[in-house]
């Protein structure tokens, strides 16, 4: 089909022809630069890849094999490839930015907060926070898609002889927690075999907790990791917990009736729908945009304390706990009394999980921010979305990161920008779940100085990328998706999520009435800590009269991204991957 025809009006059409791929004047060089008279060897393409594309491992054999592999496009000459056939190589599945013969690379012998862990919150919920169903399914995609922190709210049933699993004190129908347990135990190391962990956020009486701890000892047997009602002393790592079940929580107290608060959760509901007012792709996430942590406040001052009770050693109410269930319990978790300065204190002889608000990290973040590094290199720092987020939103989860908070908690169903870069980060390292943390988060200076997130750092690199083309959406969207009169108008949007010195977003021109947008824009963007930057692209097509409609996403970290041009896959607001719908790119790092 060489023209598209769109409908104005009842009687009139427009045509337009359709363009075909075609590979851009760059590549269109580099190919004159690597063959002669048209053709491609493997010699040459091997020598490509070695110069152009940095893959050090690259072999003729290697580069023999791709170009058998390209046979069957009826563009294969005898000798090697053409134009067509190197275009073709260029911008297929096989040559994507991430490469994945690497697998998981990084060390996986160290303890476990040395390690960023994807990390769910309210995980069994299937929507918003205040009303919606509570079910093992949403579990069950997370623990599918990689994710390796698991929570579970648990409550007395109505009739206070079992356990089920909702958001308390809200509208939330719950599910039991058995069903969550059983969809734990058969999908936890689909994706990856390092450790899940189940936080437990408990509202029980000291029976229903032996009830528990039945249930769970019973449902995942030698797959449970319990070392004994003691507080660890260090962490054991991820290689030692291999296809190992862990559960954390705060030690049991009384379990206090909840009361009934119908009337507020209708007033939250109806402030929530001022709140969950997101564009189709999501909100920008606002302290994403630069400036300093406390320059972006979303939402309102509440502390949000409910998620984590206070926890002091001494409590009387600790002695009726059930104690097999106190047994269970590997990650101990809650917060000492006494103020942020008792949290964040760091016993040599112990250690365990404090947990944050987004609101709380971002304060304690201005006063405390190197207190907090030197917590999380021993300590388990959880954060989690403050209570006004009942839409199910999510936050910036770099301001935990850059303070080496190993659980960022997030709502997986909480589709958005900020979703899309806790997908990014966890794409990093074979897709595990587990990323090793930066040395400097961890390392200990002569005079026990640590990181400070707040100070100016010199730029260490230059990431420069150039956005050739993009192509798919033809083929993955009705041809009236965009715009019912005409073919769409696509601007590609490319930035970097990271320390806020190096957060940005820049943008390519729009591309009218063209279904293979060719932009061939150059962007550079100097890092300063490039060990925690990911690359966000986004494809969006202009709307003049309504708000732009969204094309396409994905979120890559920059410290493992393939040299060279590459073929990058988009992925849907969810992050479910296109079928056809990809971008021709070309990443270097440029020496200072």
């Amino acid at each position: 089909m060489s023209k598209q025809t769109y409908r104005v009006c009842f009687c009139c059409h427009r045509r337009f022809r359709l363009p075909v791929s075609e590979a851009p004047e760059d590549i269109k060089n580099l190919f004159e630069l690597y063959s002669e008279n048209g053709v491609m060897t493997a010699p040459q393409l091997n020598k490509f890849l070695l110069e152009v594309q940095k893959e050090h491992n690259a072999t003729e054999e290697g580069a023999q094999a791709t170009i058998d592999g390209l046979k069957h496009l009826n563009i294969f000459h005898r000798k090697g490839i053409n134009l067509e056939g190197f275009f073709k190589y260029l911008f297929s599945d096989n040559n994507p930015p991430l490469s994945p013969s690497l697998g998981v690379h990084h060390e996986m012998t160290a303890p476990l907060s040395h390690y960023f862990i994807y990390t769910g919150h309210n995980s069994y919920l299937t929507g918003n926070q205040l009303s919606s169903d509570c079910s093992d399914r949403p579990i069950i995609d997370a623990l599918k898609k990689g994710v390796r922190v698991i929570e579970l709210d648990i409550w007395p049933n109505a009739t206070k002889d079992n356990v089920n699993v909702l958001h308390g004190r809200t509208l939330t129908t719950p599910v039991e927690l058995i069903k969550c347990l059983k969809s734990i135990r058969e999908h936890a190391f689909t994706a990856s075999e390092y450790p899940v962990v189940i936080t437990l956020e408990d509202h029980l009486t000291p029976d229903l907790q032996n009830k528990v701890a039945t249930m769970v000892t019973q449902t995942f047997g030698d797959v449970l990791f319990s070392p004994g009602s003691e507080c660890l002393s260090e962490f054991p790592s991820p290689e030692s917990l291999k296809r190992r079940i862990i559960i954390s929580t705060k030690p049991p107290k009384e379990y206090l009736e909840a009361k009934e608060v119908k009337e507020k959760e209708k007033n939250d509901a109806q402030a929530g729908k001022n709140l969950g007012d997101e564009e189709a792709w999501g909100k920008e996430v606002p302290s994403l945009k630069g400036g300093t942590l406390a320059d972006h406040k979303n939402g309102g001052d509440d502390e949000d304390n409910n998620d984590e009770e206070d926890l002091d050693d001494g409590d009387k109410s600790q002695h009726n706990a059930a104690p097999e269930y106190k047994r269970l319990i590997a990650i101990h978790a809650g917060k000492p009394k006494g103020g942020l300065e008792e949290c964040l204190k760091v016993d040599p002889g112990r250690v365990r999980r404090l947990s944050l608000s987004e609101q709380q990290l971002e304060k304690a973040a201005i006063t405390h921010g190197k207190e907090i590094v030197r917590f999380t290199q021993r300590n388990i720092l959880r954060v989690y979305p403050k209570g006004t987020r009942i839409d199910s939103s999510n936050y910036n989860p770099l301001i935990g990161w850059m303070h080496g908070a190993q659980m960022v908690a997030f709502n997986m169903q909480g589709y958005g920008r900020s979703l899309w870069l806790m997908q990014g980060m966890f794409k990093g390292n074979g897709g595990c779940g587990y990323v090793k943390k930066p040395d400097f988060l961890l390392n200990t200076g002569p005079n026990n100085e640590v990181f400070d997130p707040r100070a100016s750092l010199p730029v260490k690199t230059t990431l420069k990328v150039t956005v050739y083309m993009g192509e798919g959406w033809y083929y993955d969207f009705r041809h009236t998706h965009f715009d019912a009169f005409s073919p769409p108008d696509f601007y590609a949007r490319v930035g970097i999520a990271g320390v806020p010195a190096d957060t940005v977003m820049k943008k390519t021109k729009t591309l009218e009435d063209n279904w293979i947008p060719i932009w061939n824009e150059q962007f550079e963007f100097p890092l300063t800590v490039p060990e925690l930057a990911l690359l966000r692209i986004e494809v969006h097509e202009y709307d003049m009269s309504e708000k732009d409609d969204f094309g396409g996403q994905t979120c890559l970290p920059v410290s493992e991204l393939s040299t060279g041009i590459r073929a990058v896959p988009l992925h849907d607001n969810k992050g479910e991957k296109y079928n056809t719908v990809k971008l021709l790119m070309r990443f270097e790092f440029l020496t200072l």
